[in-house]
């Protein structure tokens, strides 16, 4: 799942500049969103390899 998130990460850092503090938050509240959805597959066992 969050290995095709890689694909939104590597345009935005490449034009940052342009984009400026809109584009930063814009990308920070889209890291947050992952990183709650990763600790609550994790927390519900989904990450488990059984």
């Amino acid at each position: 799942m969050f290995d095709l998130e890689i694909a939104f990460f590597f345009p935005w850092a490449v034009s940052l500049q342009a984009i400026g503090t809109f584009g930063l938050v814009a990308m920070l509240i889209f890291a947050l969103v992952l990183v709650v959805a990763l600790a609550y597959d994790y927390k519900k066992g989904a990450l488990e390899w059984d």
